[in-house]
C-alpha cells in the first residue's frame, strides 16, 4: 500500500482546459502580474521603516504612512483578484482551486484593516499600531507563499500538458 501523496500524474489540475485559456485570455491575469511585484516591493520597503521605528523609534510618520500605502495596494489586488477569479473560475472569492488561499487572504485583509480602523480612530500607540502591522505582514508573507506555490504548481501543470501534447501528438501534427 502506497501512503504519502498521490503522484502528481493522479492529482487534479489547477486549472481545466477552459479555465487556462480564460486566465491566458484576460487582462485581469496582467494586472495581478503587475500588482503583485508592486505590493511586495511595498512591503519590503514599509517593513524596512516600520522595523527602523520599532528599533530606533525613528520615522514613526513614513513607517505609518507606509503601512496605509502597503493596505491600499492591498485592497486593489484583492478586488482585482476577485474580478480575475470570477473571470476564470466564475466565482469571486472561494473557488476550489484556490479556496485555501482565499480563506487565508480575508486573515491579511482583517489585519491589514484592523491597523486602518486603529490607526483612524487612535486607539493604538505608535508602537502597537507597528506591531499589529508586523502581524499582517507575516500573514501576508504566508499568503504570498500560498500564491507562489500554486503558480509553481500551474507552470508545472502547464508543462506537464505540454509534454502530454507531444508525446501524443500524430506525426506531422503539430501539438
Amino acid at each position: 500500500m502506497q501512503r504519502g501523496r498521490p503522484p502528481a500524474a493522479q492529482a487534479k489540475p489547477l486549472y481545466s482546459t477552459e479555465q487556462r485559456a480564460r486566465r491566458d485570455q484576460s487582462i485581469w491575469t496582467i494586472v495581478q502580474a503587475v500588482l503583485a511585484p508592486v505590493q511586495f516591493v511595498g512591503f519590503l520597503v514599509s517593513l524596512g521603516l516600520v522595523v527602523r521605528f520599532l528599533v530606533t523609534g525613528a520615522g514613526e510618520e513614513s513607517a505609518l504612512i507606509s503601512v496605509v500605502g502597503k493596505t491600499i495596494v492591498l485592497y486593489a489586488i484583492m478586488i482585482t483578484g476577485s474580478i480575475w477569479e470570477k473571470a476564470v473560475f466564475g466565482k469571486y472569492l472561494f473557488a476550489e482551486s484556490f479556496f485555501w488561499e482565499d480563506v487565508f487572504s480575508m486573515l491579511v485583509i482583517a489585519l491589514h484593516t484592523a491597523y486602518l480602523m486603529a490607526l483612524f480612530l487612535g486607539v493604538l500607540d505608535p508602537r502597537a499600531l507597528m506591531l499589529l502591522a508586523l502581524a499582517a505582514y507575516a500573514a501576508y508573507v504566508i499568503n504570498a507563499t500560498q500564491f507562489l506555490v500554486k503558480l509553481r504548481a500551474a507552470r508545472l501543470q502547464g508543462s506537464s500538458d505540454a509534454g502530454f501534447a507531444v508525446a501524443n501528438a500524430q506525426p506531422g501534427v503539430a501539438p
